[in-house]
């Protein structure tokens, strides 16, 4: 039996806020997930972002390997994983993997066994595997990898996972994404400048711009429920509440967005700005022509 220095650490990242028995029962499902333990072992960073729902005390002490971090309530999904990530480097620095989870996800008992495997399937060590996820009422994918149709309308479309083998894509959520430690020590953590969404596609953009392909697992990994809904506010609300929404992180997140754009679809940049602000001042329009393509 080897030594647990000899066996490879898989680091999980995750951050959390009022949310504890969603966070409860994701941590529970990766732990009941098929591993080697002659091979594998786990630590889990799990930032906890000022939950008042009594997050932290809940788990403390249920979960083995379980390193919690206490955030400032501000950190939002990507601060919450770059705060994650550094603890994880801080304290582990010979990690050989780095596995992104989403608190609301349920992973599936065999997710570890086959993102290490599709990993090794590629054949490229310096290689990320999004696991794609289902939504567990409609049995419809909800998030995973996408490939990208249009640079110029960042039109994109998903990758459905084939049940055989490991698809290329250029963008990837992160809800399980499974990232080497060799890809780290080339792009690092996300990126400073996002502070909740659109990071993870950042990320793995950020990848490819530096020659890492980003594979979208041969099988979904999970359950994930995608209830973001609409993405604007509706004619009903007044002006200044749709302006709060157009700046908020958990909102259209205005500025971060056309950064985004800039660096990764420039000739998209115009089109993002007038659509940005057509969502805002003119919900009623977008209403009606919302399934428009040059709309979406």
């Amino acid at each position: 039996m080897m030594s647990t220095k000899e066996k490879k650490l898989i680091t999980v990242l995750l951050t959390c806020h009022n949310r504890k028995m969603k966070t409860y029962s994701c941590l529970e499902a990766l732990l009941n997930c098929d591993l080697d333990d002659d091979s594998y072992y786990l630590k889990i960073y799990l930032v906890d972002d000022g939950s008042t729902d009594g997050t932290t005390e809940y788990l403390q002490g249920n979960f083995k390997n379980l390193h919690i971090i206490q955030g400032s309530g501000s950190l939002f999904w990507a601060g919450g994983m770059r705060t994650a990530w550094k603890a994880a480097r801080d304290n582990d620095r010979h990690s050989d993997y780095y596995l992104l989870l989403n608190d609301d996800t349920i992973v599936f008992k065999d997710t570890l066994t086959r993102l290490l495997s599709d990993l090794e399937e590629v054949n490229e060590p310096k290689s990320i595997i999004v696991g794609p996820t289902l939504d567990p009422d409609t049995k419809k994918v909800s998030y995973g990898g996408h490939k990208i149709l249009n640079k110029l309308s960042f039109k994109s479309k998903m990758v459905l996972p084939n049940d055989k083998f490991p698809q290329k894509c250029e963008m990837g959520n992160a809800n399980i994404m499974l990232v080497p430690n060799e890809v780290y020590e080339v792009i690092g953590s996300l990126t400073e400048t996002y502070t909740h969404g659109i990071a993870d596609f950042d990320y793995t953009l950020k990848a490819l711009d530096n020659g890492i392909f980003t594979y979208v697992a041969s099988a979904y990994c999970g359950y994930c429920k995608n209830d973001h809904g609409v993405n604007w506010l509706s004619q009903k609300s007044n002006l200044k509440q749709r302006i709060a929404y157009l700046y908020s992180p958990t909102g259209l997140s205005y500025k971060e967005y056309l950064k985004f754009i800039k660096v990764h679809f420039p000739f998209h940049l115009p089109q993002a700005f007038l659509l940005l602000w057509g969502k805002t001042l003119f919900p009623i329009i977008w209403q009606l022509f919302k399934n428009e393509d040059y709309l979406k």
